[in-house]
């Protein structure tokens, strides 16, 4: 658990390795996913490394089950997911019975995929020459009707009709085009061969299967008529043109009937012989659907056992191999164990050995997390993973983080609709990650779905401090406040106050957030929320700041920064206290000293801690940092809130200023000290240790002050000295953003309430029945679609904002880079969701 505070210490170790064994130990670190190897190879083209020809083995045996797969997918089959625990990976001996495998169930499949679509093609054929066997007798019998005399005259000619004493007769072609090209292909034997043509076509009403690509087509079948040797010629050409396909066909209608007889025993046949076809297909596949998630695991792991070997250095005598890797500290008997475990295996004598070595290059970040921290987590990485065993703001981010969202979001309500969705997602965690449902935005929420179950809790807590549930409140215990008008007197006055002076309050406070009564202040309701959401905000904006530098001292104290501590921190700290924690003080002593004065309303001796006297804190504070006393305006009321407070604040304005030129020039003066002994002493300066100095053994990210000009240290520091000053300003103010969005919220879900659903409870009789009906699934819709997405994304990005710059950016670096573990897991996660 320490490490979700801080990052795991890491260490760099090199690795040595027997040829024999190399194999077996990388599998099982991979199994174990704590080891991040170094390629030392970095100059070697890949092809060129030493297990470059298992790698394409690999990536061959990969193809090829890609190729069973889109096969299996194309027929429908089911693919078994993996029972129980991932296959291990194979020894290398075992990728020649998978090859031969792979290589019999490809060909195998080639041969029935080539079977399969010439029989398709014959079927294809002689389906078609069916059609025109049949399509083409109406042609003939028109042909032969007297009534079509003149249409033979129109292409022979009359002198042409009589030739030697013997009628003459038009030749013809028949055959099948696809339907859309029909008019084009008209057109086109019309112009080329000038009219001297007779074209018919009729369409083929059931749709016909193309065997190579297995779609549906829709065909026409046609026949030209025509006379002499010449147009027939034009003619075959134009329908190769147009790619459409000619059959023979007899004259005689004699032989028409034998072939269609022939043609249909011949179909009859191919269907027979097709679906045997089909059916040895679909056991093969079915078999192989059976085994081809297990087979990709092991494919997927050999080829990443081969990848991270073309990492390593082969020794001199080429039967060693050397790896350099970082693994957390922590894990070094796990890894001496796989280690083992895989020498054992590969039935290896000679022992791995696993040494630490020093560096100076710095360590990658590593943060063990769980499925409730890891959502939170990337929060921050989304922003920069933390410098090495820098302060990690996850842990705190789960609490801050659903807080600072649940004060802009107070609502019981909506709040509880969000907790059942999150609520629901983590109930059905496991089915729903069984499904792989790969639609990015649901996966968004699902890997949130902590955040959510907590930010919609939170958001409820909340929503009972503001009493506020759909713009409407609970009076749980009764309203502290009580009606002293009769109806002649309300009915007559529109807008009424009640005096909390007066006996109109009970003296006694609401047990538990706001006020029910508050609902039906219609006049100062929104002024009194705006004051009470305003100051909480600036309040939690200040704690929250204040928690932030305090890391920043925990990050000096660990790296031993002592400098840093006294040039850094403590100005930051005292700036920030004597400024704005005492603005939140002036808030608490306001709340404290003023109030209501009940039975002495008016009186003297009590109107200065009556309300008519209590200041303003942000006029106070203006006059604060510019040294300026109002004057009295009330001779009733004291100047001051307590004796002594112009002269505390002037003295507070007077440090926090002084405490300006401490940060901005404070570490560049050490700085050029320490510069000047070293050039003296000739040794190594005692900041520059101090700066760089280690924890617990490990390395941490070496400062490059002594080797930047004097010029450059004291613009970094004058970067980051006017960004902290102007910055507590800004940020203090950006905390703001937390009563308006929480106003918004409640304004939006009122006007929601009063122009829909108050007018459907309203309404009366059967008609008003079915119109409270409609009004409801609107007023739900838009509370679902505006209230809680768009408002609850909106509040989400604030919050987010208010963690990276107002909180983050007091301690937290974020120039780190992450840990990236050679892991199965992590392999085949990705690979599943590339396939997706």
């Amino acid at each position: 658990m320490g490490s979700l505070f801080r990052s795991e210490e890491m260490t760099l170790c090199q690795l040595f390795l027997q040829s024999e064994a190399a194999y077996a130990c990388v599998s099982e670190l991979g199994e174990l996913g704590l080891v991040q190897f170094r390629d030392l190879n970095p100059d070697v083209n890949a092809f060129q490394r030493k297990f470059v020809n298992e790698v394409r083995r690999c990536d061959e045996m990969e193809r090829k089950l890609r190729y069973l797969e889109k096969e299996i997918r194309r027929d429908g089959i089911p693919m078994l997911e993996i029972p129980g625990e991932c296959p291990e990976a194979p020894q290398p001996r075992e990728m020649i019975d998978l090859e031969a495998t792979f290589e019999k169930l490809e060909n195998e499949l080639r041969e029935v995929n080539q079977n399969a679509e010439a029989l398709k093609r014959n079927y294809l054929e002689l389906t078609e020459l069916k059609h025109i066997l049949r399509k083409t007798q109406v042609f003939f019998d028109e042909m032969a009707d007297p009534s079509r005399e003149e249409e033979q005259v129109t292409l022979l000619g009359e002198e042409g009709l009589m030739a030697g004493g013997q009628a003459l007769k038009l030749g013809f072609v028949a055959g099948v085009i696809l339907r859309e090209r029909i008019p084009a292909f008209e057109r086109m034997l019309w112009r080329a061969c000038r009219g001297n043509v007779f074209l018919r076509q009729a369409e083929i009403d059931t749709p016909l299967e193309d065997p190579s690509s297995s779609d549906q087509v829709y065909k026409s079948v046609f026949i030209i008529f025509f006379q002499g040797d010449q147009l027939k010629t034009r003619v075959k050409k134009i329908c190769e043109g147009f790619r459409a396909t000619l059959y023979p066909c007899p004259e005689a209608p004699a032989d028409r009937r034998e072939m269609a007889m022939g043609v249909m025993t011949r179909i009859e046949d191919l269907n027979t012989v097709l679906g045997q076809t089909q059916d040895h297909r679909h056991r093969v596949l079915v078999a192989a659907a059976k085994n081809i998630k297990n087979w990709f695991v092991k494919v997927r792991k050999i080829k990443a056992i081969y990848h991270t070997l073309n990492l390593f250095n082969l020794d001199v005598t080429q039967k060693c191999l050397i790896a350099e890797c970082w693994v957390p500290a922590l894990d070094m008997e796990t890894i001496q164990l796989a280690l083992r475990r895989g020498t054992e295996r590969s039935g290896s004598s000679v022992p791995p050995i696993l040494n630490r070595m020093e560096t100076l290059e710095d360590p990658p970040t590593y943060n063990r997390n769980n499925k409730f921290t890891i959502a939170f987590q990337n929060l921050i990485y989304a922003y920069g993973v933390a410098t090495y065993r820098e302060v990690n703001p996850a842990p705190y981010t789960i609490i801050t983080f659903p807080f600072l969202f649940a004060v802009m979001f107070g609502d019981l309500g909506h709040g509880a609709l969000m907790a059942a969705f999150g609520f629901w997602m983590c109930y059905k965690e496991k089915p729903l990650q069984a499904k792989k449902i790969d639609s990015e935005i649901w996966n968004i929420f699902f890997g949130g779905r902590y955040i959510i179950l907590l930010m919609g809790l939170f958001s409820m807590y909340t929503g009972l401090i503001y009493n506020d549930i759909f713009s409407k409140s609970l009076n749980i215990f009764g309203s502290s406040w009580q009606n002293n008008y009769n109806k002649t007197f309300l009915a007559e006055n529109k807008l009424l106050q009640l005096n909390p002076d007066s006996e109109d309050y009970l003296q006694v406070p609401y047990p538990f957030g706001i006020d029910p009564v508050w609902q039906l202040a219609e006049a100062n309701k929104i002024i009194f929320m705006n004051a009470y959401k305003m100051k909480i905000s600036i309040i939690i904006g200040v704690f929250h700041m204040l928690f932030g530098v305090c890391l920043s001292l925990w990050n000096h104290i660990y790296f031993k920064r002592r400098i840093s501590i006294y040039v850094e921190f403590i100005p930051q700290i005292i700036f920030l206290t004597l400024l704005f924690f005492y603005m939140v003080l002036l808030m608490f002593i306001k709340w404290v000293s003023y109030g209501a004065t009940p039975g002495h309303f008016g009186e003297e001796d009590y109107v200065k801690t009556s309300s008519f006297c209590a200041p303003s804190i942000l006029i106070t504070f203006i006059n604060m940092m510019l040294f300026k006393t109002d004057e009295n305006t009330r001779p009733k009321c004291d100047p001051t809130m307590f004796a002594g407070q112009i002269g505390l604040q002037k003295f507070f304005v007077i440090v926090a200023l002084l405490c300006v030129p401490v940060m901005l020039f404070g570490k560049p003066y050490f700085i050029m000290q320490e510069r000047k002994k070293r050039a003296l002493q000739g040794q190594q300066p005692l900041a520059e240790t101090a700066e760089n100095g280690t924890a617990g053994g490990a390395p941490v990210p070496a400062s490059h002050h002594h080797d930047e000009d004097i010029s450059e240290v004291f613009i970094h520091q004058a970067i980051h000295t006017i960004e902290y000053v102007l910055g507590s300003i800004s940020h203090t103010a950006s905390y703001l953003r937390l009563w308006a969005l929480s106003l918004a919220h409640a304004q939006l879900a009122e006007v929601a309430w009063n122009m829909l659903l108050r007018k459907g409870l309203m309404s009366g009789g059967y008609e008003g029945g079915v119109f409270l009906y409609v009004v409801f699934a609107g007023w739900a819709a838009i509370s679902i679609s505006i209230l809680v997405l768009m408002e609850g994304l909106s509040a989400f990005l604030h919050t987010l904002r208010l963690h990276w710059v107002e909180f983050q950016s007091k301690f937290y670096a974020g120039e780190g880079y992450l840990f990236q573990p050679f892991s199965f897991e992590v392999i085949l996660d990705s690979a599943g969701q590339g396939e997706e």
